[in-house]
């Protein structure tokens, strides 16, 4: 009883001595601290916490030098507070170095402070440059538009959303296609490219 108590004990330290503050909960926790196999399986509830990042599902291991690695799975929830972007996935890979995440499954990424939510089977999102890349079946929202497309890059510092594979925008009760589109989020204008069409309501 007494060897078990010492290694979780010395496995929250080990997390814990980061730079940042790096804190977790679950209902059941186990794994290994031998090196080069270090890994931190939560399960049940689960719950990590680290810088502003909050990451939540059925099943997070953490592993890698330094804890640097987070693979969550089932009903995956985060939330990055300083930024207000809420995301949700199947499952979700995310490095704690690089603060890059790949979200898979029923994805969505919801960016409160510009008021766009964007969906797709698969998310890369690098929180330092701040751009998410959408693959298969992309939906984006904002107000009263709607962005479908196969394939979306959303630039959030220059509110810019570039669209390919099939897009189209509905605006109001307006109707685009073309083989490539742009819409500033900021203004709402679409600019369009190749085998342009569109149908305008008054």
């Amino acid at each position: 009883m007494k060897n078990a108590c010492a290694f979780w004990f010395f496995t929250f330290l080990a997390i814990a001595a980061n730079a940042d503050t790096f804190t977790f909960r679950a209902d059941k926790m186990s794994g290994g601290r031998a090196t080069g196999k270090e890994v931190t399986i939560l399960t049940g509830n689960a719950e990590v916490r680290s810088d502003k990042l909050t990451l939540k599902a059925e099943r997070i291991e953490i592993y890698g030098k330094d804890n640097q690695l987070v693979q969550c799975t089932g009903n995956v929830w985060g939330l990055e507070e300083e930024k207000e972007i809420l995301f949700r996935a199947d499952t979700m890979n995310y490095d704690r170095k690089s603060k890059k995440a790949r979200l898979e499954g029923n994805s969505s990424l919801e960016d409160k402070k510009n008021e766009v939510v964007a969906r797709g089977r698969l998310i890369d999102y690098d929180d330092k440059a701040e751009i998410a890349i959408l693959q298969i079946q992309v939906r984006i929202i904002k107000n009263n538009m709607i962005c479908r497309s196969d394939y979306a890059l959303y630039r959030r510092p220059q509110k810019l959303l570039d669209l390919s594979g099939f897009p189209v925008v509905y605006k109001k009760n307006d109707e685009f296609h073309a083989d490539r589109i742009r819409v500033d989020l900021d203004t709402d204008d679409v600019t369009m490219q190749g085998d342009v069409t569109g149908a305008i309501k008054d």
